[in-house]
């Protein structure tokens, strides 16, 4: 028996058992999504304002078979926030449901819910004098219940971790409406199945996220940034070696930059400024946090001097201030705008195991040039083997006119991840944009579970349907 679609009645019911204002007619925000793939219909848009109000629409939509498609800021990047066909879904919005309910500083704990916005959190952490590391381009709108549902990545994983290594407990409602009450503040806790790691990562196919307990760290005592011009790939991955072994754990970010996205960045967002005027074929930014006692500048130079010796950097630029080191990282953090303006056929978003990264980027090359002629934007996280490997048209020529070779390119960069040993989809989820992928790709055994956990937590079906795995 299959889903219903949204009505008149179930209108009625959803706005006789919530408090006035709750349902409304969904925005034009609410049915797209930033790579304009998917589209939404128009449908009712819940926005609660407790875990309680949540429960009470999930059990409704649990008895009218109506299912359920979680939204919080909106920027994900696979489709998972969209419901463009089938029996018409009601969006569960937690943007209302936005406080920093409480600091433990003492214990490096922060509780807030799920609608609060990821640079919101970032600010009370640093007013309380510590350091909430998760770090996004999309951090201004990005929602925690957001990251926690995709199990976010970004810049600071290297050191941090991903979404999941950075929550301690959570709340959520599950599919039969129960509230489960998780948001504990413990390191250790061996009481069962950790149910905690199970949401985080489902993208809301399992339940809803309310509220999180996440963890803080100290904010170093120092930091320094540089861009280092690097031979190759390869360089780069010797380079992180060698800045981990002369500092240990405290190398919070590793940034590889090609030199295509800088050639894009000059040409859409020319008022960007970049640290070198003949931009370099590859680079990486660096960032350490420091501990007292320790001159960033210091360490970063003693870095460079050994890198050079070793034939890892050919220049160099560390910066001399906060100001310095923010217009660094503006060049990182643009470069996905600029590749926007530009129009891409394909995004990748993989990871590959770290000695792999260089057969990837030069087998990768290797693999598109015997489909076409196309320029190619590799760039990402090195540190942690996820990269954002891009396919532009040539000059002259714009990405539409490559939308039939856009299956193709895509399962040829999958196919060459999949081969090394790497994932499909390293940070952005699976979403609806890589259900197929995940059908090809994912091990059965695997599969198998998955499929058998959505039966016994979600037997109607009702949560973000058409997400993750195939219905």
């Amino acid at each position: 028996m299959g889903l219903n679609s949204v009505d008149s009645d179930f209108e009625e019911l959803l706005r006789g058992a919530l408090p006035d204002d709750t349902v409304r007619t969904s925005e034009p925000r609410h049915l797209e999504e930033p790579r304009g793939r998917y589209h939404g219909r128009e449908t009712l848009v819940v926005l609660p304002r407790s875990a309680e109000e949540v429960a009470t629409a999930v059990r409704l939509c649990g008895k009218a078979r109506v299912g359920i498609v979680p939204y919080a800021g909106g920027t994900g990047l696979v489709g998972g926030q969209i419901s463009p066909e089938g029996p018409l879904p009601v969006i569960l919005s937690l943007e209302r449901m936005a406080a920093i309910r409480s600091i433990y500083p003492e214990e490096n704990v922060l509780i807030c819910e799920a609608g609060a916005v990821l640079a919101d959190v970032q600010s009370a952490a640093e007013e309380a004098g510590r350091l909430f590391p998760l770090s996004l381009a999309s951090e201004g709108s990005a929602r925690i219940g957001g990251n926690l549902a995709t199990n976010a990545g970004g810049t600071a994983v290297l050191r941090y971790g991903n979404a999941r290594d950075l929550c301690l407990g959570l709340e959520a409602v599950l599919p039969d409406g129960q509230i489960w009450h998780g948001l504990k503040r413990l390191r250790k806790d061996n009481t069962g199945y950790d149910l905690r790691n199970l949401l985080i990562g489902s993208e809301g196919s399992l339940g809803i996220i309310t509220a999180a307990a996440l963890k803080l760290s100290s904010r170093p005592m120092a930091s320094g940034t540089a861009v280092f011009v690097v031979p190759s790939p390869e360089a780069a991955l010797s380079l992180l070696a060698l800045a981990r072994s002369q500092l240990g754990e405290l190398v919070s970010g590793f940034e590889l930059i090609n030199g295509q996205g800088l050639e894009f960045l000059a040409e859409t967002l020319p008022e960007v400024r970049q640290p070198f005027a003949d931009r370099p074929q590859w680079s990486v930014l660096i960032e350490v946090g420091l501990v007292a006692g320790v001159s960033p500048q210091t360490a970063l130079e003693q870095l460079f001097e050994a890198a050079a010796a070793n034939g890892l950097a050919l220049d160099g630029v560390i910066a001399q201030s906060a100001q310095q080191s923010d217009a660094f990282w503006n060049v990182r953090e643009h470069i996905p705008e600029a590749n926007k303006r530009v129009g891409a056929i394909i995004s990748s978003d993989v990871s590959v195991p770290l000695g792999a990264l260089p057969d990837f980027i030069a087998q990768g090359n290797e693999v598109i040039e015997q489909i076409g002629a196309f320029r190619i934007n590799c760039f990402g996280h090195v540190g942690d083997g996820n990269l954002h490997y891009n396919i532009f048209p040539l000059p002259g020529r714009k990405a539409s006119e490559h939308v039939n070779q856009r299956p193709e390119l895509q399962r040829a960069v999958h196919d060459l991840a999949h081969r090394l040993g790497g994932s499909v989809s390293a940070e952005h989820g699976v979403g609806r944009l890589k259900v197929d992928d995940l059908e090809r790709y994912g091990d059965p055994a695997k599969l198998s579970a998955m499929r058998a956990i959505k039966a016994a937590l979600d037997p109607m079906g009702i949560m973000n349907p058409g997400a993750v795995l195939k219905t």
